[in-house]
């Protein structure tokens, strides 16, 4: 099992994602940082759930660009904060695009990727979790109250897709995802893995 610099190990776990561009993305990480500190993931849409593979990472990587070829950029609108009842996830929701995601999940969503995710996919922007049901509401007042403050373009312009592997950290409740491969979307550029 492979192991990072700062000792982390990489393990059967892997996603899709599209990160968010600055300034939308590095307020977010900031919002992300303030719900709960010990966060250092990017902010980000995801495309495919974290997901265990029995195939090798690079034949899934492969088979992923050949299902990218002919996907053209899109334009996602974030709208409010919500909360995911059954885990108590904070996140913003998604207006426009949602749909958009929703099929490119369902055909992305199978062969060496496929996996029974344990809930149906609902596209969103992740700002909190793994926070003490106590803290939820709080947390989540907070999140709004710092949203209606961002003043700039909440359109999210999806250009890229980026396929991560989750690890193991020696630090104590700290995960965090490796950069495995690149895609751009409508250009046929491909990099990594």
């Amino acid at each position: 099992m492979p192991v990072e610099a700062d000792g982390a190990q990489r393990i059967n776990s892997f996603a899709l994602v599209s990160y968010i561009p600055d300034p939308l993305g590095s307020f977010l990480d900031r919002l992300r940082h303030e719900l709960v500190p010990r966060c250092s993931a990017r902010a980000h849409v995801t495309v495919l759930p974290p997901r265990p593979l029995i195939y090798p990472p690079h034949d899934a990587w492969e088979e992923l660009q050949a299902a990218l070829e002919d996907v053209s950029p899109f334009t996602l609108t974030p709208t409010q904060v919500e909360i995911f009842p059954v885990t108590s996830v904070i996140y913003l929701g998604i207006g426009n695009g949602f749909q958009r995601l929703k099929d490119l999940h369902r055909m992305l969503n199978r062969f060496k990727l496929a996996f029974d995710e344990p809930f149906e996919f609902h596209p969103h922007i992740t700002l909190a979790q793994d926070i003490s049901h106590d803290d939820v509401e709080k947390a989540a007042q907070l999140a709004q109250r710092r949203w209606a403050e961002f003043p700039g373009d909440r359109r999210i312009r999806v250009q890229s897709l980026t396929f991560v592997q989750n690890t193991i950290s020696p630090e104590p409740d700290c995960n965090k995802w490796v950069d495995l491969s690149e895609c751009a979307l409508g250009t046929h550029q491909h990099t990594g893995c």
